[in-house]
């Protein structure tokens, strides 16, 4: 008569749940990204053509050097408007969030959760080894905590 090790197949099921947990498994790999010596006037076309809010901005590594969203670009229009400027030539890296807050793939969507609910942000990058990876947003979670339903 054979026994069978419980215990063994439990540690299994437990390690494919926490894989199904992580950032890695629900961030979007592919970005659309930008890059500082781009125009801001680009990239409002590209958010609205894309049906984005916004995009980290890399360097040619891949590196993270900020962030520029729909807000960043209302921000322009307005003081635009209000000194009476062209908007022609201004740069993305004049008008992106340089302080970005970023996460790693080794991140549970849990902590992402809550890190979204408490810092009001709506996406944030994901890195690994430095380099801009992907991109984790409150649709993303909510997608993961829909499909983790039935676990």
């Amino acid at each position: 008569m054979a026994i069978k090790n419980f215990k063994a197949a439990t540690i299994k099921q437990e390690k494919k749940v926490s894989d199904k947990i992580l950032v890695s498994k629900y961030m979007t790999t592919k970005l659309i990204t930008f890059k500082p010596e781009q125009s801001v006037l680009e990239v409002m076309e590209l958010l609205i053509k894309n049906k984005i809010s916004g995009g980290p901005v890399v360097n040619d590594k891949n590196e993270l050097l900020g962030i520029i969203s729909e807000g960043d670009c209302m921000k322009q229009i307005a003081e635009s408007g209000y000194y009476n400027l062209p908007m022609n030539h201004v740069k993305v890296e004049d008008h992106m969030v340089k302080n970005v807050d970023t996460i790693n793939t080794g991140m549970s969507i849990f902590e992402v959760a809550s890190l979204f609910y408490t810092s009001k942000r709506k996406r944030f990058p994901v890195l690994e080894n430095g380099a801009l990876v992907g991109q984790i947003s409150r649709r993303d979670i909510l997608k993961a905590a829909l499909a983790l339903k039935d676990i």
